[in-house]
């Protein structure tokens, strides 16, 4: 079996941009299928052998995340008669979404002494900072110092 049949909500339409944003790539296939794509893998054959995910479920990934943007398929970059798929600015826009998934994992989910991979800077191949929310003025911020309000248009 490869899909629950469970009908799916969606929450296109919802006023929240968290309820969007999930609604277009909330599943773990599909934000495994970006990470992977952020680490430079543009084939289907790829994302097949590093997700181990059926082939079924991997098709109706990448072919929702092409819908909404994420992806673009493009010609092979070798030359074949093959097509890859590549981000988006918008899917390259998920670069933070991915990295603050990483280090909430690394932090809450690995004891000190169990390996795991690390996001590297290239030029000084040292670990990456955590990352920050900061103020307009550069004051480091926490949950309890923001408040969702909501933004009226004029349209």
């Amino acid at each position: 079996m490869e899909e629950p049949l469970v009908k799916r909500t969606s929450l296109k339409a919802a006023d929240c941009p968290v309820a969007r944003a999930l609604d277009a790539i909330g599943d773990w296939w599909s934000l495994l299928i970006i990470r992977d794509a952020l680490d430079g893998m543009r084939r289907f054959g790829e994302f097949q052998k590093s997700l181990g995910v059926a082939k079924g479920i991997l098709s109706g990934r990448l072919h929702n995340l092409v819908d909404v943007g994420v992806l673009e398929l493009v010609p092979a970059s070798d030359g074949s008669a093959y097509q890859e798929y590549r981000l988006t600015e918008r899917g390259r826009g998920l670069f933070h979404v991915v990295v603050g998934l990483r280090q909430w994992g690394e932090t809450h989910l690995f004891s000190p002494e169990e390996a795991h991979s690390e996001l590297v800077d290239i030029a000084k191949e040292e670990p990456v900072e955590k990352l920050e929310l900061r103020s307009g003025t550069g004051r480091l911020l926490g949950w309890e110092d923001t408040i969702v309000r909501k933004v009226h248009r004029k349209v």
